[in-house]
């Protein structure tokens, strides 16, 4: 009995690899290594603080407060400052009528940090709650410090997690301005 069943499960077998097609061919088989490499950083940025990035304008920090507290154009949360959209054109791009034009990305910086205002403020980053009288009025830190940091905080510390906002083209040299310009202002 048993060295039927054995000869029956062979010849099973047998019968199933010689009906096997290869599908190999049919398999998309990307090559992981161009992917890596196309989404591996370059090195970390310094950058210059532009001349008048620091704004009293309420417009211009408006618009910072709002890129900091919510996520992109299809979740924000209240209305939009004047000078925002909710949808971004990708420069280079050419738009059709009945193209989707993708959501403007914001900064969600309230998952890691906490500020004045902030709800569901987070606690992975530092809290920057009364940054302008904790930090740059004391002298601790300027402006072009923070700047810097919203820019590339790989600078000055390799390991961070923070987002790589402009090195990478999340956010434009005027938005980290106004961002900036938000985090250092009198609240």
């Amino acid at each position: 009995m048993r060295r039927l069943l054995t000869l029956a499960v062979t010849v099973g077998a047998v019968a199933v690899t010689a009906s096997a097609v290869d599908l190999r061919s049919a398999i998309e088989t990307p090559d992981a290594k161009q992917i890596i490499a196309k989404d591996l950083l370059g090195p970390a940025k310094t950058y210059t603080m532009p001349e008048g990035c620091i704004t009293t304008d309420p417009d211009a920090i408006a618009r910072g407060k709002f890129i900091f507290h919510n996520l992109n154009g299809s979740k924000v949360k209240g209305d939009l400052p004047k000078g925002l959209a909710k949808t971004q054109m990708k420069e280079g791009k050419t738009y059709l009528p009945g193209d989707e034009i993708p959501p403007k990305q914001f900064g969600n910086c309230v998952a890691c940090h906490n500020i004045e205002d902030a709800q569901g403020g987070g606690d992975i980053g530092p809290d920057l709650s009364h940054y302008r009288e904790y930090f740059v009025d004391s002298g601790a830190r300027t402006p072009a410090w923070v700047f810097q940091k919203i820019a590339d905080a790989r600078v000055d510390n390799p390991e961070t997690v923070m987002t790589i906002n402009l090195t990478t083209g999340l956010f434009t040299e005027k938005e980290i301005c106004e961002i900036t310009s938000y985090i250092v202002s009198k609240k």
